[in-house]
């Protein structure tokens, strides 16, 4: 069994890290955990994107056998691959600059979602890319987290000693 050491007390008021999926909070300090989830998060995307891939050939074979002819299939074949891309390009922007950098149709979620769910393959594939470099989403996490600290300790800097409260003596100032 491994000791785990415990965290520093942190000061009140001091920003807390969000957690990311699969790695929690572990992406701050880079311990052995979040180094084996670093192992295992790409294999198992891998495997999904595996996965989301064969139940699309699948469904594309069953409209092949229902002789349908060579535009339709043709058509669905397209649809698929551009409906990967573009949710591939999305979740890779989503992982990379966060939720409040999408703009445009890359920000609709709910009348792009059938676009989204065929495409899941394509988002898939680049959430196992994305995660062969970092945790995918600790990038946004990082920068967002290391603003709150660092604008935490401008506010701590700031105070130049003096506690919270106000000094004893001094009453509340009326109107």
């Amino acid at each position: 069994m491994t000791e785990h050491p415990a965290p520093a007390p942190k000061p009140a008021g001091a920003p807390e890290p969000e957690p990311i999926r699969w790695f929690g909070t572990s992406w701050v300090g880079r311990g052995s955990d979040y180094w084996t989830r670093r192992v295992l998060v790409p294999i198992g995307a891998l495997l999904a994107t595996a996965a989301g891939a064969f139940v699309l050939r699948l469904a594309v074979d069953g409209v092949r056998l229902s002789d349908n002819g060579g535009f339709v299939n043709g058509l669905l074949l397209a649809a698929v691959a551009v409906c990967s891309c573009l949710a591939g390009l999305r979740n890779w922007k989503l992982l990379g600059e966060g939720r409040d950098q999408l703009t445009g149709w890359m920000a609709e979620d709910k009348s792009l979602g059938a676009v989204w769910l065929i495409g899941g393959v394509g988002a898939l594939f680049a959430y196992f890319l994305r995660s062969l470099t970092e945790a995918p989403g600790e990038a946004v996490k990082r920068a967002g987290y290391e603003r709150a600290a660092a604008a935490h300790e401008r506010r701590q800097a700031g105070r130049s000693g003096r506690p919270d409260t106000r000094a004893p003596g001094r009453a509340k100032r009326g109107r």
